[in-house]
């Protein structure tokens, strides 16, 4: 009997460290578990709070599993690529498309981080530009944001270069406004408009257009793609227009902004334009007032680069601008003049007009008048 009890308890003894080791295992394997959540939110960040617990354990231990898949580029060496999100798109169109253009390594994985971090339901339309070397957490990152890649900059018919640059901080570039200003003082050597176009300014030359332009988008980058524009809207055509008007280009676009400021209804600008030909053509002064308003430059009162009314003090301003006092076009362009306005200088109406002044009906139109007196004829009552 003792030598079968002590058989007995040496028998029991691998069982009892089984059960041991067993025990440690669940306990570790339990701690484990336990900390899925907080080893996923150290890595991915917080999760949605939404979740139940089950779907945060659940997502918890798939990225700690897929970490690799989110956390590098899917092509490093890659390049750009240009990825637009549709308005309403779902959020396994938009994984799949991302998969397709090889963006991202695993759209499950993807689509794992988007349900724990709460990010596919805040994901917004719009286009986006995407380096190689962003990961898919980055990706993902990049398309919560309200703000697209892309900013469309608008620079309007008749605004001078301060005016342009007063844009640009609201615009969505990084572009400074002053360092706008000096750029356009300091003429680039690649300034490459035209051989007749004195390289002191470029102000008349900023093409205004809408620009669809990346956010990233610097100032030498800018003055490239306006000047671009420049050159392409101003055509072959237009230039002989010019030519046969007896002007060369800068002088053409020193008429043109004149034009621009003075008009308000573009199919009338083709008239202002024959007024100001017939008054160069007479050796007349062109008493236009916008040229009065360059020359003032900005007035503190009224908040504007273009003072109105004039005064007669301000008609009076002694500067090579004031067409009140000097003969002949300004020394330079007074604003960035507009296509219409351009093609009014290559081709403008054949009129015998020498006076215009706005109509009184308030629609923003102009009488025209070949003598003084009919022009005086036309003022309002």
């Amino acid at each position: 009997m003792p030598r079968r009890t002590r058989r007995s308890k040496r028998s029991r003894a691998p069982i009892l460290v089984l059960a041991v080791l067993f025990l440690l295992a669940m306990l570790l394997v339990g701690n484990l578990v336990l900390n899925l959540p907080a080893e996923a939110a150290e890595r991915f960040g917080t999760p949605a709070s939404w979740l139940n617990t089950r779907q945060l354990y659940w997502y918890s231990a798939l990225l700690l599993v897929q970490e690799k898949d989110l956390s590098q580029p899917a092509q490093p060496g890659g390049v750009e690529q240009e990825f637009t999100v549709g308005e309403g798109e779902s959020v396994a169109s938009i994984t799949g498309r991302l998969w397709e253009a090889g963006l991202i390594p695993s759209p499950g994985a993807f689509r794992t981080y988007l349900l724990y971090s709460g990010l596919d339901t805040t994901l917004k339309a719009g286009k986006y530009h995407f380096s190689p070397g962003l990961s898919p957490i980055q990706i993902a990152q990049a398309m919560q944001s309200a703000v697209s890649s892309e900013v469309v900059f608008i620079i309007l018919p008749g605004w001078r270069a301060e005016e342009i640059a007063a844009a640009l901080p609201s615009s969505g570039l990084s572009i400074d406004p002053d360092e706008f200003l000096q750029a356009v003082q300091s003429v680039p050597a690649d300034f490459a408009i035209s051989a007749d176009v004195p390289r002191e300014s470029m102000e008349g030359f900023l093409f205004p257009d809408a620009y669809k332009l990346k956010r990233g988008t610097q100032l030498e980058q800018l003055f490239t793609i306006v000047f671009n524009n420049f050159n392409s809207q101003v055509t072959q055509e237009m230039r002989s227009g010019f030519q046969k008007q007896g002007l060369n280009l800068y002088k053409a676009v020193i008429l043109a902004s004149i034009v621009t400021r003075e008009a308000i209804v573009e199919d009338e600008m083709p008239l202002i334009a024959s007024v100001f030909y017939n008054r160069l053509a007479a050796g007349n002064k062109l008493d236009s007032d916008p040229t009065v308003q360059y020359a003032l430059g900005y007035n503190d009162v009224q908040d504007t680069w273009w003072t109105n009314p004039l005064s007669m003090t301000d008609l009076q301003v002694d500067s090579p601008y004031n067409t009140y006092i000097y003969t002949g076009l300004p020394p330079g362009p007074i604003a960035n003049p507009g296509l219409a306005a351009l093609k009014a200088v290559a081709f403008p109406a054949q009129t015998p007009y020498f006076y215009f002044r706005a109509a009184c009906d308030g629609s923003g139109r102009h009488l025209f008048a070949e003598t003084f007196d009919e022009h005086l004829g036309n003022e309002c009552p």
